[in-house]
């Protein structure tokens, strides 16, 4: 990023889609710290019935590994999670 770098106004979405029947758990944040990555993966796990295991495919960026993140999950353990390769599209 340069300098002058600006968002105007962008936002992080953080969203999940159900291949069986299509319906997406989506929420948008002003920022996209382990904070707001937890903050989603709870909002998942209350929607989700319990008995379900989840797959989530996430890009490599740092904030999905912290170890917060990493603690939690430690606690949930029906969330698998898969990363997609450095420098992929």
């Amino acid at each position: 990023m340069t300098h002058d770098y600006v968002r105007h106004g962008t936002t992080s979405l953080f969203a999940a889609l159900d291949i069986a029947s299509g319906s997406v758990i989506a929420q948008h944040y002003r920022r996209h710290r382990p904070q707001e990555f937890l903050r989603f993966l709870k909002l998942i796990d209350a929607a989700v019935p319990a008995h379900l295991d989840l797959q989530l495919v996430l890009d490599n960026y740092a904030t999905h590994k912290t170890e917060a993140v990493k603690k939690w999950l430690l606690r949930h353990l029906r969330f698998h999670l898969h990363f997609t390769p450095t420098s992929a599209s």
